[in-house]
């Protein structure tokens, strides 16, 4: 008898064994596949210029997408040479910080010279700010901006268009930026100045001498590889 119940026992106990066998785990959630990253949005098209001074070359690029008509009006000018053996004539320093300011040159209003004037472009429509290397258009009142331009040392926000103020709150149009040379900016901004020459508030910020414009290209920028 005892026997028989270990017989039965292990042929029990070796039935069991195949459906143990058989058995097959749950199968796990499929990992959803991670969605593409987006692509990049293109960078807004652009266009190189260089300045090449008695100081030294200074490598432009100015935003023909974002400020068309702004850069479009000096592109005329480089195209027509015209800024060829002008000038930055003007430095303006900050006061207690001799560092920051603003260099301005160009054909200084010269009848001869002088395209007529643009509309003006204002930070806001832009979407450009007047930060450190930042080009803009000299102007009087809006829409005046015509052969006159200066460059930016430091950030100077209060140049960007400011809806709430007062009064001219269109401010200035920005068009660019210095890629390379903001070295020879800040040598044209630390350069002598005459205590009598300029009317104004141009009294004492005109350069003496004025720091000469040889010429003004577009530069040929390469394709980038695929």
């Amino acid at each position: 008898m005892t026997m028989i119940r270990f017989a039965l026992s292990a042929l029990l106990c070796l039935s069991a064994m195949p459906a143990a066998a058989q058995e097959t785990p749950a199968a796990k959630p499929a990992t959803p596949a991670a969605a593409p990253a987006p692509a990049p949005a293109p960078k807004p098209a652009t266009v190189q210029v260089s300045i090449l001074t008695s100081k030294g070359p200074i490598l432009l690029e100015l935003e023909k997408e974002r400020a068309p008509i702004t850069t479009n009006n000096f592109l005329r000018y480089v195209d027509s040479k015209r800024f060829d053996n002008s000038t930055f004539y003007r430095a303006v320093a900050v006061p207690g910080a001799p560092e920051l300011g603003l260099v301005q040159g160009g054909i200084k209003f010269d009848p001869k010279k002088v395209f007529p004037t643009i509309a003006h472009e204002p930070t806001t429509k832009t979407g450009l700010k007047h930060v450190d290397g930042t080009i803009s258009m000299g102007r009087n009142a809006p829409g005046t901006a015509a052969g006159d331009f200066f460059i930016v040392v430091g950030d100077m926000s209060y140049m960007d268009a400011n809806p709430s103020a007062p009064g001219d709150n269109v401010g200035y149009a920005a068009f660019g930026h210095v890629l390379q040379g903001m070295e020879v900016v800040k040598k044209i901004l630390a350069a002598p100045r005459s205590p009598t020459l300029g009317e104004g508030v141009m009294k004492g910020q005109m350069l003496a001498p004025a720091i000469k414009i040889i010429s003004v290209r577009r530069v040929a920028v390469p394709p980038k590889a695929p």
